[in-house]
């Protein structure tokens, strides 16, 4: 009996032993089905991913179909607040998660507008069902700060090659977390590199310097490709360096396998450099004078005398009105002026740029006698002037942060509407006054903005006059944005294309193609004392400002690591004055007086159809972009039958005129507009095609009329029309 006890016991011992291990297993699976879904971070990432929160379906400012979220998620409680409570809550099925309108139109078991994003039987759709069937809740376990990318970095020699791509979150309690499957990769170029969303892969299609942006939830890392452009392995001869740019410059060269030109001759360089500071083509007996010379440090010298020549003072002056947009058709003849004549002050005495901005930010009073006040005269409201100001003085487009957070830098609506509240404090018309009282509303909360400095601390509500705080920190030395805008400004006058490029949208997915070069120049010019002259000298003096702007079998292609000098348009003004001086006739601008320079024009719509067929800006909007000027027919009609070219060429008098009137040889004449127009006597080439020209078909009576469709030539050839 007792045998039997004891097996009865032991079997009934088996058996809870058995049945604790089940519910250990069962408490064990329910657990995991019931593992809390992170709103912010799961549910949110799924709208990313699957574009529904992006600008052009729900994330756009007035959403779609009804339904809005915020733009990549930047408000999470606000799109808790969209799923779960409008629409009556119809979204969300608490007791049917499946049948949720979150689910289906996805799925597309009901129609939807943008299809399929995913199959119910997909993780997304599994991560939707869990977090409503635990009550659609808004929850958020960990905050995220950050993302890391591995590899941070592509070199490849392979131009089909495929790469993996992952994206680890890091979060504020110091965890992180694998969220490739949830990351967004958006090429710069699509025809460049082709992206594999389920795979997270980049496959490249092209040589060069690519930039691909890579997205999880508000979070964005660019990644740079870098191709080699040439496969040949060949050591290239090291390149010569005059200054750290070079240093920096040459590196990309060696790395992207780049041969860069050889520097250019006296005469190109005599031609770039005097348009570069001064607006001006160099007359023929100075470019004479300069090929002549055997001085050992002539282009550094003559570098030094432009800088401190007027011309210099001129053309920077009007260069600085056009970024300002200095005009009489928004500030009115007398403000106008008075702003115009305080700059051409300031450039004269090589003022350093943190004073000149600081007497802007900080300038108060009558704007008819006060130049500078006129700065808040140029925006009709805070809200434009912020925009303005971020796009001038820090090279950032913080108008993207108007209505939503910036989609592609760190930038809030918070910073974009604190900054306009900072100038909210003032009363402007033709007087600038402070006004304590005064406020702009955000458009998130519908209250008044509190002030605060760009992604800084809110200013004191007591203070009178928060223009003082935003200054201090905008001129700050360890402020990146201050100087490197500017820097970059000068660097892309000078050879063409900015570091950062637009020049006015510094951001981390626009990142510079000399990261190391743009930090140095912005230190160089702190530590000068915020010299514009200095960086613009240390940039002529430079071996990459100083190469041909002929390019060769290596670097053709070359678009962005200025392996050769790039050509550039001849700005409006610089190209109407460069014709008149060759030409040696004057044009005429409305009333001004007769010889004024289009670069001394302080009314930039004022009649003048030559300038209006060379593209100017009106200054209603940005210089720096591309105008929406006369189509090429228009101004090569302009060119072949306008008063520009044909109205002044066939005139009895001028430089022609003078030419032939004094008996000069036709050689000599055509050798003196070689001189005038390009710089350089013409080649031994140019020098026998037209001996032959000139003995095969020129006759006493025929002689002018050649040599004005010889001018006509030059002066509408590449080479002249070129900053070359």
């Amino acid at each position: 009996m007792y045998s039997t006890l004891y097996t009865n016991r032991a079997s009934l011992l088996s058996i809870l032993l058995k049945a604790c291990v089940c519910v250990v297993l069962l408490a064990t699976t329910i657990s995991a089905a019931e593992t809390p879904v992170d709103f912010e971070n799961d549910i949110v990432a799924i709208f990313t991913k699957s574009g529904c929160n992006a600008g052009a379906c729900h994330g756009a400012a007035i959403g779609r179909g009804g339904f809005k979220l915020s733009l990549y998620g930047g408000n999470p409680a606000a799109d808790y607040d969209s799923l779960v409570h409008h629409l009556q809550g119809r979204r969300i099925n608490l007791a049917h998660p499946a049948e949720s309108l979150l689910v289906l139109k996805p799925t597309e078991h009901i129609a939807h507008e943008g299809g399929t994003l995913f199959d119910m039987d997909s993780e997304e759709a599994r991560l939707l069902k869990s977090w409503i069937s635990q009550g659609a809740k808004q929850t958020s376990f960990r905050d995220l700060v950050a993302i890391n990318l591995k590899p941070e970095k592509i070199y490849t020699e392979d131009t089909s090659s495929s790469h993996l791509v992952q994206v680890t979150a890091s979060y504020k309690d110091g965890s992180t977390r694998d969220v490739t499957k949830w990351a967004v990769l958006q090429p710069e170029d699509t025809s460049a590199v082709q992206t594999n969303t389920k795979s997270a892969s980049l496959t490249i299609q092209r040589r060069g310097r690519h930039i691909v942006s890579v997205r999880y939830l508000t979070k964005v890392k660019p990644l740079e490709i870098l191709v080699p452009l040439n496969t040949s392995t060949r050591s290239i001869p090291a390149p010569p360096i005059n200054n750290f740019i070079d240093t920096e410059i040459n590196k990309a060269l060696a790395t992207l396998r780049i041969m860069p030109s050889p520097q250019c001759d006296d005469g190109q360089f005599i031609r770039r450099i005097y348009l570069d500071l001064t607006g001006r083509l160099p007359t023929s007996q100075q470019t004479r004078n300069f090929i002549a010379s055997s001085e050992r440090d002539k282009r550094s010298n003559l570098i030094d005398s432009l800088l401190a020549s007027q011309g210099f003072n001129t053309y920077w002056t009007y260069y600085f009105s056009e970024l300002l947009r200095i005009s009489p058709q928004r500030l009115g003849g007398e403000g106008a002026n008075a702003y115009f004549s305080w700059l051409s002050s300031r450039i004269s005495e090589n003022i350093n740029y943190k004073t000149l901005v600081t007497e802007l930010l900080l300038a108060d009073g009558d704007a008819f006698e006060i130049g500078p006040a006129n700065y808040y005269r140029t925006m009709p409201d805070a809200r434009q002037q912020a925009e303005f100001t971020s796009e001038l003085l820090m090279g950032t487009r913080l108008r993207c942060a108007n209505c939503h957070n910036h989609p592609l830098d760190h930038w809030t609506q918070d910073d974009y509407h604190g900054l306009a509240a900072i100038f909210a404090k003032l009363n402007i018309s033709q007087t600038v006054t402070v006004n304590p009282a005064g406020t702009t509303i955000h458009p998130l909360t519908l209250e008044p903005a509190v002030a605060k400095i760009p992604a800084g601390l809110a200013i004191k509500s007591t203070t009178r006059d928060p223009r003082r705080e935003f200054t201090t920190w905008l001129t700050h030395e360890n402020n990146q944005y201050f100087a490197q805008a500017i820097t970059n400004r000068l660097w892309k006058q000078m050879m063409g294309r900015g570091l950062v490029e637009p020049v006015d949208d510094f951001r981390s997915t626009n990142p510079a193609t000399h990261p190391f070069l743009i930090k140095a120049l912005a230190d160089e010019f702190v530590s000068s004392n915020y010299d514009i002259k200095h960086i613009l000298s240390v940039i002529a003096n430079s071996a990459a400002y100083q190469r041909s702007a002929h390019a060769n079998q290596s670097n053709q292609y070359d678009s962005q690591f200025y392996s050769h000098a790039f050509r550039v348009p001849l700005h409006p003004a610089v190209h109407a004055d460069a014709v008149s001086d060759v030409l040696g006739i004057p044009e005429q601008y409305g009333e001004e007086p007769f010889g004024t320079r289009a670069l001394e024009l302080r009314n930039p719509t004022l009649t003048s159809r030559t300038l209006d067929i060379l593209g100017r800006c009106g200054r209603d909007e940005s210089c720096e972009t591309a105008t929406n000027g006369p189509s090429r027919l228009t101004r090569t009609l302009h060119f072949f039958n306008g008063e520009f070219l044909n109205g002044r060429i066939d005139r009895n008098k001028g430089r022609l005129a003078e030419l032939l009137n004094s008996e000069t040889s036709p050689m000599d004449i055509i050798t003196e507009y070689y001189l005038t127009a390009f710089s350089r006597y013409p080649t031994k080439q140019e020098t026998a095609f037209w001996n032959v020209q000139l003995k095969q078909h020129i006759t006493e009576d025929s002689l002018q009329p050649f040599l004005e469709d010889f001018v006509w030539g030059l002066l509408s050839s590449r080479d002249f029309t070129t900053n070359h």
